[in-house]
């Protein structure tokens, strides 16, 4: 059995005739230290046995053994280097069947902790090779018993009595012995039957002692091996072990485990979904060293036949210990940490029930830690990377690198569904294919040799909080492989995972006054508004969400409730950043508007022109003001999310695709919403036409001059997880979409029956941080309500950017730092573009029908205060830089925005989109507005005549009802008119043609 991790790689015979003798010589040398060892360790013996060296004797003999063992392995793989294939597995199950007997006699020898190690290595099935767990199995509770007159003394100096007053029977033949006491069956005088419980004479020394070992042992370790070290792991088990020793506190654990179980209800109680069926013995009598229990009659885990004889369902068994522990764990937060076979009976007595043992070593949970636990859990379970870094986080696991997909591979294999012990092997060679995969990542993302890989150990910190944790975890998929179950650790235990974050996210508004950030009140608007969002939360149809509003250039709304995820009870802040799907389309377009403005590209433009390449494929008549109108006949270019969902994240490839894809319709013929392409199109124009990158351009034209640094992103920095919301779907409403009619201005692959099937999947991908960190300009934009809302607020003012936010709202906006993480891709190119494109670009031809005419006052355009800030090349990341006081100089830019008066030639007549902007009209069907919505309901948009802008994000995605009751609201309490969008009153949200947020 070649499959211990000791093995290296079998890399066959070699050709050189120096290098096998010289691989000989090692082996030779590795075999004479493993025979003076032996020498050493007899030699030592007969030392000990003349009555010197006593107090180094259990150190010598540990060490002896350790160094004895590792060398025999390392020669082991010397060896199977000159042999046959055929013959490998049987060398090394050679090897495994000699090193489990020096284990094993080595433990039997010294008892105390090594015991509790050998008990914890017996229940791993699922790793460790067969020969250990055949022999380190009897260690579960076959140890040579103490004296039996030890035992008698140990029980009347305790008790205070003699045995024959204290019992009428006293069977002298131990049920069982282990690491720390034996148990003996017995009656008490009042005729109860009882086990008797008796700590071994001097084993609190011999622990303290082991202690001082096991943790000499783990620093040689992780000196030679630094990949493991384990010393948050003996640390924990250095502070928790001597609590075993006492059996007063062993007494009242057991008590406590048995009251939060549930295992006294009476026949009338009611049983709920998270009640758990097991048996705990009664506590008799305790003191320090003897512990009197209930006594029930059971059959042990590892007896095969007396389960098989009672009928008794393993898988049944085990997967009931698994839910007690999930309970244990999740909702009460105070656990048994020792769940060996030994440590469990089955009740003989239908219905079989498990019966729980041994309370000694517990552990509680603080009740953030839990959260922590069961985030990390569910995190897992989903998928979500945030969530699952910001578990870490606030358990305090620290890593060095920002890896979260290693991190999610990690945490899904620690929460692994057991396997049975005849597959020992296979699951033996996933575990070491994921390791040598994750250390070559590692080892390219810092860059490291070979040699330095093997020492670097990506885990800054490790709580001792969790080790015991961890240790459960590990057996008891170690217990589900000796019982040859499988257990699926994400059905079982998620329940109880639940409990504890929906305990705190579903109290809502009613039961938590904090739900609503406690922060001024900035209008009597948003007094009712908060009232609002308290009566919607109290039905579940706000999770989390951020509503700022603007009127004549002041804040009147900025509110934020709810919390970050349905499985994050985190309170959202005024900061925290929502992913808002297609609000991120008005943002990509004002970027595009700027680049007009500074005169880089023209909207009659060809996209050819701009973009090399770009003009093949039937191309070459598209422009850039077709791209913004959706009208380029580019919406079906390709589909990333139906092809390969990870597609979306590669920026470069994406922008190729686009480049070479052919329109399905003739350029300004049909508008057919752009869901995705809409973004990689103007990317490239943006891109090349600037010759500077995506983020880059974002952070100069939007980002810097509203002053909004560190809460608008197109593509997320390392370093804002704690801030990211994470999105859900209200199912309820997912469900009305199958009466949405099919919508002839949506391509194929965007109408409503594809949206179902996208809509259950897409927060998942959406969620993780591969995509969250891709730049994905049309549905990627991550931000705060307050950022939103000011930019819209600009725009209402034709650029004039807005006096500084209002200071009731903590944290200030724009005091976080603005890291942008710029994309891969070829800046000279497109910068020589660029160049190229400012020389000519006078000579551009004008839309057709305004050939000879303006489309805005050049003059008045040339002289602006704000274009010699903007139209500088040579940007400075001075703070002077920024002082703009206007985003654009083009007095008609409202005109450009919404694709009327004198860009009204530039737009398909009456649809939906103007120039990259949804217009937004009143009843009447009078254009008073545009901005944008994103699927499931967060929005952005303004009101040019009443110099009125809102943002709202949020991160229960619907159908938009919750987002069109607060806009209703808000424009009645203003006296604003209610755009024609959220006017439909039917609790189906707005836009109903367009298949409302959920779809726009």
């Amino acid at each position: 059995m070649g499959n211990s991790r000791f093995r290296g790689s079998n890399s066959g015979p070699f050709q050189n005739n120096n290098r096998r003798w010289w691989s000989v010589a090692v082996d030779r040398v590795l075999s004479f230290f493993l025979r003076l060892l032996a020498c050493i360790q007899r030699v030592w013996s007969k030392f000990v046995s003349m009555g010197l060296g006593n107090l180094y004797r259990r150190r010598m003999k540990v060490f002896s053994v350790a160094i004895l063992v590792y060398l025999d392995y390392k020669s082991v793989q010397q060896r199977e280097k000159w042999i046959k294939k055929s013959k490998v597995p049987a060398l090394w199950e050679k090897a495994h069947e000699r090193n489990a007997k020096r284990v094993l006699n080595l433990i039997v020898e010294l008892e105390g902790l090594w015991v509790k190690l050998g008990q914890y290595l017996s229940t791993r099935a699922d790793v460790l090779p067969q020969a250990y767990i055949s022999l380190l199995t009897q260690l579960q509770d076959s140890l040579p018993p103490r004296p039996l007159q030890e035992v008698r003394r140990t029980i009347e100096r305790e008790l205070g009595n003699p045995m024959e007053v204290l019992f009428t029977d006293f069977v002298n033949e131990p049920l069982a012995t282990a690491s720390i006491a034996q148990v003996h069956r017995a009656t008490l005088a009042n005729g109860q039957d009882v086990v008797v419980k008796v700590q071994h004479n001097g084993i609190r020394a011999i622990i303290l002692e082991d202690l001082k070992n096991a943790k000499a042992i783990v620093d040689w370790i992780a000196w030679a091996e630094p990949q493991y070290d384990f010393n948050p792991m003996i640390d924990e088990w250095c502070k928790e072990a001597p609590r075993e020793l006492d059996f007063n506190i062993e007494a009242e654990n057991t008590r406590t485990v048995s009251k939060n179980l549930g295992c006294k209800k009476t026949d009338g109680e009611s049983r709920s979904d998270n009640r758990v069926d097991v048996l705990i013995p009664d506590i008799i009598q305790s003191s320090e060293s003897v512990l009197i229990l209930e006594y029930m009659d059971g059959i042990r885990l590892n007896d095969v036949e007396s389960l098989d004889a009672f009928g008794i369902d393993k898988q049944k068994i085990v997967e009931e210990i698994t839910r007690a522990y999930a309970h244990q764990i999740y909702v009460d937060g105070f656990f048994n940490g020792d769940p060996h076979p030994g440590n469990f009976l089955v009740s003989k007595e239908p219905p079989h029930r498990p019966i729980l043992l041994d309370f000694g070593l517990t552990k509680k949970l603080s009740h953030p830690l839990k959260q922590a636990l069961a985030k990390m859990f569910l995190a897992s379970a989903e998928g979500d990377q945030v969530a699952l870094l910001s578990a870490f986080e606030e358990m305090g696991l620290k890593l060095r690198l920002d890896l979260p997909d290693q991190a999610m591979s990690v945490s899904s294999l620690f929460f692994r569904s057991s396997t049975p012990s005849n597959e020992a092997l296979k699951t033996l060679k996933t575990l070491n294919d994921q390791r040598v995969h994750n250390m070559k990542v590692i080892q390219e993302k810092m860059q490291l040799s070979q040699k330095e890989v093997k020492r670097f150990n990506p885990v800054d910190a490790f709580p001792g909080d969790i080790v015991i944790f961890a240790r459960v975890i590990n057996l008891l998929r170690g217990l589900s492989s000796t019982m040859n179950v499988r257990i699926v650790y994400l059905d079982i235990m998620r329940p109880f995972a639940e409990s504890v974050l929906l305990g705190s996210i579903s109290r809502g508004p009613t039961v938590d006054a904090s739900w609503i950030h406690d922060s001024p009140v900035h209008s009597d608007v948003e007094f009712k508004l908060r009232k609002l969002l308290a009566e919607l939360g109290s039905i579940q149809k706000i999770l989390g969400i951020q509503i700022c509003a603007y009127k004549d250039g002041k804040v009147i709304i900025d509110t934020a409730a709810g919390v970050l995820g349905r499985y994050d009870p985190r309170p959202v802040q005024p900061d925290s950043l929502f992913p808002v799907f297609s609000v991120t389309k008005g943002i990509t377009a004002g970027m595009i508007h700027w680049l007009v403005d500074k005169r880089k590209i023209l909207l009659d433009q060809t996209v050819g022109d701009i973009w090399p390449g770009f003009a093949s494929n039937g191309k070459d008549t598209i422009k850039v003001h077709h791209v913004l109108n959706h009208t380029s006949g580019l919406h079906n270019a390709f589909d990333p999310v139906g092809e390969n969902p990870l597609l979306i994240c590669d920026w470069d490839e994406c922008l190729k695709r686009i480049a070479n894809s052919s329109p399905e319709t003739e350029p300004g013929t049909q508008q057919l919403y752009h869901y995705l392409t809409f973004g990689w199109l103007c990317g490239g124009i943006l891109e090349y036409a600037s010759g500077k990158k995506f983020q880059e351009i974002l952070e100069e034209s939007i980002v810097k001059p509203l002053k909004i640094d560190g809460e608008l992103y197109i593509g997320i920095p390392p370093g804002v997880e704690s801030r990211l919301a994470t999105l859900t779907v209200d199912t309820d409403e997912l469900s009305k979409l199958t009466s949405i009619a099919s919508q002839p201005e949506l391509p194929s692959t965007f109408q409503p029956e594809k949206i179902l099937q996208m809509a259950t999947s897409l927060p998942v991908l959406f969620n993780t941080l591969n995509v969250r960190r891709a730049i994905i300009p049309a549905a990627n934009g991550h931000c705060s309500a307050r950022a939103l809302a000011r930019y819209y607020a600009s725009l209402a003012d034709g650029g004039l950017v807005p006096p500084p936010h209002s200071s009731l709202s903590q944290p200030p906006l724009g005091s976080h730092t603005h890291v942008p993480k710029f994309s891969s891709v070829n800046d000279a190119k497109k910068k020589r573009k660029g160049k190229e494109m400012m020389a000519s670009s006078t000579q551009k031809l004008k839309p057709k029908g305004h050939k000879d005419k303006k489309l805005y006052d050049e003059e008045r355009f040339m002289s602006t205060e704000s274009l010699a800030s903007l139209v500088s090349d040579d940007t400075s990341s001075s703070d002077h830089q920024y002082e703009v006081h206007n985003l654009f100089s083009n007095p008609r830019i409202h005109d450009a925005f919404m694709g009327a008066g004198e860009y009204s030639g530039l737009v398909l007549p009456d649809g939906k989109f103007g120039l990259g902007f949804k217009r937004v009209t009143s009843q009447d069907g009078s254009l008073v507005g545009f901005g944008h919505s994103g699927m499931g309901g967060s929005t952005g948009f303004c009101d040019i005549e009443n110099r009125f802008s809102i943002a709202i994000t949020l991160n229960k995605m619907s159908l938009g009802g919750v987002t069109a009751s607060i806009i209703k609201l808000v424009c009645s309490e203003l006296n604003i008119p209610l755009p024609k969008d959220f006017s439909i009153a039917n609790g189906m949200g707005p836009d109903l043609e367009m298949g409302t947020p959920l779809i726009n």
